[in-house]
């Protein structure tokens, strides 16, 4: 006998899921504010305000370089999955923020796949998978890149105590496994949900070189205005430094908080832990650092997942005509 949940019920459990999601991303940031050893709220508050970040001007600044910098996401997320089907600016705004606000308390952020996903009809979602995939790796490529750059700097300029031994052979052996993954995606018959790695491969390569081009330099965007939202607030703070010296340093950091491997939950304490160190090769006060990581955190997250809580509570199903 075939039974199956009243519609109904049905209903009543995916606005429970809805509200669940919700409900646990901003309990996520509340227990991140409320119990942060680093960092206590009520000193947080209290330092910014003495040091008058807070103004008109300021806030609206902040504002308007954490807009763009999510504003050049969405389009990019717009134009790569333009590939495999056309989507307005405005669906673009809903799945990125509301696949933001699903996946923010998720490890590493691996929810936001799923989530993405979703907003898709069956057919199209292994695909919208791999572009997520696409869009997180051109992201990573910048961030890889500026900071390779920014670490030549930093270690020819400053007094860096790294393992270099130690490096040389996390760097041998991270080449050593891109070779074996790419020798073993062509020999492979390994699949996943009937999705093999040759395909995998296949599709990456068949993707829109121009797109590609298009999501590389949207994300090359995005890094400048987060980078110099980081760089603007150690000025309000009042750090005395060169914008040149300390993208050596945040470039430096984003890089070395990416490679280490994390739980998303911890990626604040983990940025700031790389962030306390390297800036205090030139000295600045760790109540600044810290201070600034969780701006950075609240500005650029903790907002962009509050509107995306919207669009979760508002999300239904697509339907297979689309």
């Amino acid at each position: 006998m075939n039974k199956t949940l009243p519609y109904k019920t049905k209903q009543f459990f995916f606005v429970l899921i809805k509200i669940s999601i919700v409900v646990g991303a901003f309990y996520f940031i509340y227990n991140k504010l409320a119990n942060n050893e680093s960092l206590q709220f009520y000193t947080f508050v209290d330092f910014t305000l003495k040091k008058n970040v807070f103004t008109p001007k300021n806030i609206i600044l902040l504002f308007f370089l954490s807009g763009f910098n999510w504003f050049f996401e969405i389009l990019k997320w717009k134009t790569l999955v333009a590939f495999v089907k056309k989507i307005t600016f405005k669906n673009a705004l809903e799945q990125s923020l509301g696949a933001l606000t699903a996946s923010l308390f998720t490890p590493n952020r691996i929810g936001e796949y799923g989530a993405k996903a979703i907003y898709y009809t069956p057919d199209f979602r292994k695909r919208i998978v791999l572009i997520n995939l696409l869009s997180n790796l051109l992201q990573m490529a910048v961030t890889v890149i500026l900071g390779i750059i920014g670490l030549c700097f930093l270690t020819t300029n400053y007094e860096v105590n790294l393992d270099y031994y130690n490096l040389a052979i996390a760097l041998a052996i991270s080449l050593m496994a891109i070779f074996l993954i790419g020798f073993g995606v062509k020999k492979s018959k390994f699949t996943i949900k009937g999705l093999s790695l040759e395909k995998v491969r296949q599709f990456i390569l068949k993707f829109p070189k121009k797109k590609l081009l298009l999501g590389f330099i949207f994300s090359l965007v995005r890094y400048a205005l987060f980078s110099f939202q980081f760089y603007y607030l150690l000025q309000l703070f009042g750090v005395d430094i060169t914008y040149f010296n300390a993208m050596v340093i945040i470039t430096s950091m984003y890089v070395l908080a990416s490679i280490i491997p994390s739980i998303f939950i911890f990626d604040v304490v983990i940025k700031g832990s790389v962030a306390l160190y390297l800036f205090t090769l030139i000295e600045v006060n760790e109540l600044i650092v810290l201070s600034i990581i969780t701006l950075m955190w609240l500005l650029n997250f903790v907002l962009p997942s509050i509107f995306g809580g919207y669009y979760v509570l508002n999300f239904n199903f697509p339907k297979s005509e689309d």
